[in-house]
């Protein structure tokens, strides 16, 4: 089994964060849920750990991706809720302050396992996720951001990106559907929608991530 590379690591944004402790970055993270940089250290730290443990307990590697892609929207749900007072951080706690019983590597394992142990994933050919065009971090945030634009863009966003449909395609549905848009009219709303999309995505995840107007899925 090959690790992948996740480019991201290598940014000088998550690098920055690299001497940071990991209560320090799960403070940072709660702390701060706009900004993305905190939750895209803690993935690049621990990404491989969770890879390893995943591809051992699922034979396909598409299921597997899939999985990994699923257990990291899972991760980053749970941290954000995560009660770390029993690790005696409370709220006036300074962010460089260290708890040295708090152990993030064990709780991730832990989280994995039983993501993996209660999986039922979805047949091979109905998975349209590549972990080679989206690393998890990526995929969760670009999510949370597509569910904020209007219908007929996120529509149009998602036909374009995840089944490459082009304007006279789309346009078509949506004539089928008693929505009537020209094909520039849908080349417009495209065009719109990746500008919502990209006022809505946190900066820094523009920024790793080296998106543009022309966001790519």
């Amino acid at each position: 089994m090959q690790i992948p590379h996740f480019s991201e690591c290598q940014h000088p944004l998550v690098q920055s964060l690299a001497q940071r402790t990991d209560q320090e970055l799960l403070t940072l993270f709660q702390r701060h849920p706009l900004q993305g940089q905190y939750f895209v250290a803690i993935f690049c730290r621990y990404g491989s750990i969770v890879y390893t443990l995943i591809h051992h307990a699922v034979r396909s590697p598409v299921q597997a991706e899939y999985l990994f892609s699923m257990v990291w929207k899972h991760i980053h749900h749970e941290l954000r809720e995560l009660d770390i007072s029993s690790s005696s951080c409370s709220g006036n706690v300074p962010e460089t302050d260290v708890v040295s019983t708090f152990n993030l590597q064990t709780w991730l394992v832990s989280a994995t396992t039983v993501c993996v142990n209660h999986a039922k994933l979805p047949p091979v050919e109905s998975i349209h996720y590549s972990l080679a065009e989206a690393s998890p971090p990526l995929l969760y945030y670009l999510e949370q951001a597509l569910d904020q634009l209007s219908p007929l863009h996120r529509f149009v966003v998602l036909m374009t990106q995840t089944f490459h449909w082009n304007p006279t395609r789309i346009a078509a549905h949506l004539h089928a559907e008693g929505t009537m848009l020209s094909e520039t009219e849908v080349r417009q709303s495209l065009i719109q929608g990746y500008q919502s999309l990209m006022s809505i995505l946190p900066s820094d995840i523009c920024e790793i991530y080296r998106l543009s107007d022309g966001v790519k899925m």
